[in-house]
């Protein structure tokens, strides 16, 4: 039961409540979280592409290339064809999904599915950092809907095309001498 309601409380501020700026220290905060979202969203792809060039993967490049650009596509086809106003009552419409969000973790989730956890545990903060201001930054941009509508996206779009990176874990070794044939199999864990 406690679970549930620490979950629920700590849910309240991505749901769409929020709170009048009062002082100029909040404003400055408020601006520094905006901007933290408008950099750190690129974090994780960025990252990503250099851990690609770093370990020489060649299919990890095209996986990625190919979650990443259907995460910006889909993102920017939902924005347009839902047209969901901003809680700001920013007139653009187009808060459905959050686009900062959809791109963080997508290079998040990319990290984790190719790589690991203890590349995806980092960028899933991150990514997480950028989801929170976009619904606490100065402009409110975001509610919860629109993060996780940009969560589901990011990270679906990862899962559709990203596989686990594998380093070759066995050799075929063969061996002849004196009349006798050995072939060999050594498997790494």
């Amino acid at each position: 039961m406690k679970i549930v309601i620490c979950l629920f409380i700590s849910i309240i501020p991505l749901i769409g409540f929020s709170q009048e700026i009062d002082t100029p220290s909040e404003i400055r905060r408020e601006t520094a979280y905006e901007t933290f979202g408008d950099y750190a969203q690129h974090a994780p792809a960025l990252t990503s592409l250099i851990v690609i060039l770093a370990k020489k993967d060649r299919q990890g490049f095209w996986q990625f290339a190919k979650s990443y650009g259907t995460t910006l596509g889909l993102t920017y086809a939902l924005k347009y064809a839902i047209n969901k106003p901003r809680p700001d009552g920013a007139t653009d419409g187009h808060a459905f999904p959050s686009g900062h969000t959809a791109v963080a973790f997508s290079g998040a989730s990319f990290l984790q599915r190719r790589y690991g956890w203890e590349y995806g545990i980092p960028a899933y903060v991150v990514a997480g950092l950028v989801a929170y201001t976009r619904v606490e930054g100065i402009h409110d941009r975001h509610d919860g809907w629109d993060i996780l509508g940009g969560v589901v996206v990011g990270v679906g779009s990862t899962y559709l095309f990203t596989t686990p990176y594998q380093k070759e874990h066995y050799e075929l070794t063969f061996k002849s001498g004196g009349g006798d044939y050995l072939i060999g199999l050594k498997y790494k864990f």
